[in-house]
């Protein structure tokens, strides 16, 4: 259980892995809007709290528009391919995205479970949650700019962080960091 307040200790999970079973689970029959959690999570950064309550509506065009629930700001997000894509697979035939089968929205503890369930193999050594979608967001963005301070300005921007220095730890850079001073002496 986590405190609010306190740091997440969730990991990131590799952004292919993740990607693959995202489509493959789009692509089934089981859980295909599983599928959609993560595809959405993964390329927006977005937390559990503002992916679960997006609504059909809240896709304009190609662009995601919400008021994040946590900071109350206002966030526009370019809808990339890999979203478009997904989104494609599905009817919009009710006004919240993640209805489970009851007809409720997904609960945090619900999609938690799931995604424990299909990163069984991550979940083995790894802490898996939610929270690792949006961390591994993040290691993609810094991956993909370099591994750049630019990168890490923009991204904590986009976490709504306090410095680039939170948006590292967060990210568990800083922790590898010290862990080569050791590795490499």
């Amino acid at each position: 259980m986590s405190l609010k307040g306190s740091k997440t200790t969730s990991d990131y999970i590799d952004f292919d892995r993740a990607t693959a079973v995202a489509n493959k689970l789009i692509k089934g029959n089981r859980k295909p809007i599983l599928g959609l959690y993560i595809i959405i999570s993964i390329n927006t950064g977005l937390r559990i709290s503002d992916v679960l309550k997006l609504r059909w509506g809240d896709l304009e065009g190609d662009l995601i528009k919400l008021i994040e629930k946590k900071t109350g700001k206002h966030r526009t997000i370019q809808i990339n391919e890999a979203i478009s894509n997904a989104i494609l697979r599905f009817e919009q035939d009710s006004e919240y995205i993640f209805l489970s089968q009851k007809g409720s929205v997904y609960s945090r503890q619900q999609i938690n479970l799931l995604l424990k369930q299909v990163f069984q193999r991550e979940a083995k050594t790894l802490n898996v949650s939610s929270h690792s979608l949006r961390k591994s967001f993040g290691r993609r963005v810094f991956e993909n700019n370099n591994e750049s301070e630019k990168s890490l300005i923009y991204l904590s921007e986009l976490f709504n962080h306090t410095s680039p220095s939170l948006t590292r730890t967060y990210l568990g850079l800083r922790q590898e960091e010290l862990n080569d001073i050791y590795m490499n002496l």
